[in-house]
């Protein structure tokens, strides 16, 4: 695809032939050439001549990686408009671009940036358009986060995935591995090459906030084996993964989005726990690691943030674990890199620290500034900035984004959720439901004697806004296996009223589903379990987030693990509650006894079949 008009860049037009490298061997001056994806990807010889050539300001744009708002970028909607002028000082993408040459941009569904297919694969060619067309322009690193599970960005029709924790109780790393691939395979048609999965903590706190099944599981060689595998699939297919957040964020009470968490692992617990699985990413040639904003006294005792400390960044991961691929931030705008120190003294800490791209600053001009301010007085050397910006050229070379950075939409059209890639999700999820408490043989529900099921339960939101909600799918997918199903949703903290009007429910039904999430000892989903289990209807629960919901609910009947609320791995809990498939995951983590949490109720591995 051809750049035929000029870039709107908020400064003077460009003409639409643009200056790239040049694609003969040996020169390495840059020289107006032809269209970008015609050229060869640089050497290291090439890109050094290239940084030798860009200016100060170029070399710290290329350092952040930043959120846009808008569908499009040169023409998005008035409101994205307004929140980009608000924010960051500019109307559009291609403004941004043009102010401050950033090397990345981050894309959410919150921003608008993940309508559909076609129009994010226009946005990140409109993105790549806005900055080839600048002078000594290179082509923009887009990333985000698709974990898949509860945290994906880009949704439906793309193929959407079992979460790491489900993954982990498949255990299959033939499954990480095609899941990795087909994501992949499907991101990169998006335009998007750098994914920041995937999550390489051990998450052995049952109360972690911020990773829970965001994590492959409890046991770090597990983790280590399923990391590993996704990124092979990933990076296979062209993507960076990304292994975060190191040095490890799976044993933490506190949500560094909006705390200051502290790990208080001693020197041999972090190296036998935390480590294995990002080893395991360095030797699987990982092309990006993110760091944690999270303080571990045993590995730098100065009170920073990991995301800040040198003798974390520099002195473990990259001398110590041998690491030289790029290290990335987790985001600046979150609480955690942001309680020591001020906005503007946080990009100098961390590039001084070891870090190579800057996530997603709350005030981009501030921080770019300061950056270069710290050059200009010598706090940083030029010569530093030059070893981050290689770094990240030499990614963007590895995913040939020199030598093509379009998509083409047809490749959007045979790429993204493909049938297959569909049937391969189903077919992971299937592998990943665990069964945890069957008594009486209640499961599979037969359809002769349990005709009429009623589903409650909590409906979380989808995180990518296209699927759920999860007791409508559950009611929907139950009747297409032959059940009259019937959806009430009751909500995360059910009121008495609502709690009434489900065991009235019950009443007339042959079987009760109910979808759990993140229930506690004074939840009051607890207490509709309860009712509904007295009754004499038979229940069956479905946590459809922490398997740890089992440890509340000692009166269930039944108890399957869904590990997350988006559709695939709720129809996947369908078919093994209608015995359409069996249940094959075992915990991936252990669940303590909600009134003893030194004894385990149910250990590693533990999972039921029929």
């Amino acid at each position: 695809m051809h750049d035929t008009g000029t870039a709107s860049t908020g400064s003077t037009a460009q003409p639409s032939r643009r200056t790239v490298l040049a694609a003969t061997a040996g020169v390495t001056a840059l020289a107006a050439a032809g269209p970008a994806h015609a050229a060869a990807a640089p050497d290291d010889g090439g890109l050094r001549a290239l940084i030798s050539r860009m200016t100060l300001e170029e070399k710290v744009g290329q350092l952040f990686v930043m959120r846009v708002y808008g569908h499009s970028a040169t023409a998005p909607d008035q409101a994205d408009i307004d929140a980009n002028l608000k924010e960051i000082g500019v109307r559009t993408a291609a403004e941004l671009i043009g102010r401050y040459r950033v090397g990345g941009i981050i894309y959410f569904t919150w921003a608008h940036n993940t309508r559909d297919p076609h129009q994010i694969a226009e946005l990140s060619n409109g993105i790549q358009r806005a900055s080839l067309g600048l002078p000594r322009g290179l082509p923009v690193l887009v990333s985000t986060d698709q974990e898949h599970g509860i945290v994906a960005r880009v949704g439906e029709p793309a193929t959407l995935f079992p979460g790491a924790m489900a993954v982990g109780a498949g255990g299959s790393r033939s499954d990480a591995r095609t899941l990795g691939r087909i994501a992949g395979r499907e991101l990169r048609a998006l335009g998007i090459r750098q994914d920041y999965s995937p999550v390489a903590d051990v998450n052995v706190n049952p109360a972690n906030p911020v990773i829970g099944v965001r994590s492959f599981g409890a046991d770090p060689q597990a983790v280590s084996a399923l990391v590993a595998a996704e990124v092979a699939g990933y990076q296979g297919s062209g993507v960076a993964a990304t292994a975060k957040h190191f040095p490890g964020h799976g044993d933490t009470n506190v949500d560094s989005h909006t705390g200051f968490p502290t790990i208080t692992h001693s020197r041999d617990l972090w190296e036998r726990l935390d480590a294995p699985p990002f080893r395991a990413a360095i030797a699987a040639g990982i092309d990006s690691i993110m760091t944690a904003h999270l303080m571990v006294p045993a590995l730098d005792d100065s009170g920073d943030p990991a995301t800040l400390s040198h003798p974390i960044l520099t002195g473990i991961l990259r001398e110590r674990l041998g690491y030289d691929g790029v290290v990335v931030t987790d985001s600046l705008g979150m609480e955690g890199v942001r309680t020591k120190y001020g906005d503007e003294r946080v990009p100098v800490l961390a590039l001084k620290a070891g870090v190579d791209q800057l996530l997603n600053p709350p005030d981009l001009d501030l921080a770019w500034n300061a950056v270069l301010t710290a050059v200009r007085e010598g706090e940083l050397t030029e010569e530093r900035l030059d070893r981050s910006v290689l770094r990240i050229l030499r990614l963007k070379a590895r995913l040939g984004l020199f030598r093509e950075p379009y998509v083409r939409l047809g490749d959007v059209d045979r790429t993204v959720g493909r049938r297959s890639h569909l049937a391969a999700a189903d077919r992971i999820a299937e592998r990943s439901t665990t069964l945890l408490v069957n008594e009486g043989r209640l499961l599979p529900l037969s359809r002769r004697r349990h005709p009429e099921v009623l589903v409650v339960g909590a409906d979380p939101a989808s995180p990518s806004g296209t699927t759920g909600p999860p007791t409508g799918v559950l009611a929907t997918a139950l009747s297409e296996l032959g059940f009259t199903a019937t959806a009430l949703s009751t909500g995360t903290a059910p009121s008495a009223a609502t709690i009434a009007k489900a065991v009235a429910a019950a009443r007339d039904a042959d079987a009760v589903v109910v979808a759990t999430y993140n229930v506690t000892a004074g939840s009051s989903q607890r207490t509709l379990v309860e009712q509904l289990v007295a009754t004499g209807t038979p229940v069956v629960a479905v946590a459809v987030r922490n398997p740890y919901d089992v440890a509340h609910l000692p009166s269930v009947p039944a108890f399957l693990a869904a590990y997350s609320w988006t559709d695939v791995e709720v129809r996947a809990a369908a078919r093994v509650i209608a015995g359409r498939v069996g249940p094959r995951g075992k915990l991936p983590v252990p669940v303590q006894r909600a009134d003893d949490p030194e004894q385990v109720l149910y250990p590693i591995g533990h999972g039921l079949t029929y």
